[in-house]
């Protein structure tokens, strides 16, 4: 029997280290679709301290904040993502997208199958 052929493609943004990829930038959708970094978090079985130390860590390499967030307290806390941040996540899905697309058109004419 013929097995389906398929592949996979993760897209990772580097400086001297990696800053952005396709975790962070679930994060980051998650993060406005809540306006919670908790709620993310929770939605993502993800620690919240880990959530913390991947946005410093982009943030600190991009050179610009990806979240406005508000702590916590009698008010309730809050995230938002910035302009900026909202700007380099539209750009990475964007340029996701493309490569993506390319690639199942290599991948059809190289191996006659799609994903």
């Amino acid at each position: 029997m013929e097995q389906r052929l398929r592949y996979t493609l993760a897209l990772k943004v580097y400086g001297d280290e990696k800053i952005f990829g396709p975790g962070i930038a679930e994060l980051l959708e998650k993060i406005d679709e809540h306006k919670s970094i908790r709620k993310a978090t929770l939605s993502m079985n993800m620690a919240y301290s880990k959530a913390w130390t991947i946005i410093k860590n982009a943030e600190h390499s991009l050179g610009f904040p990806l979240l406005d967030s508000v702590t916590g307290g009698k008010g309730g806390g809050g995230a938002k993502l910035t302009d900026k941040g909202r700007q380099f996540l539209l750009s990475y899905r964007k340029f996701e997208s493309i490569v993506h697309d390319y690639a199942d058109e290599i991948f059809l004419e190289m191996f006659g199958a799609k994903t």
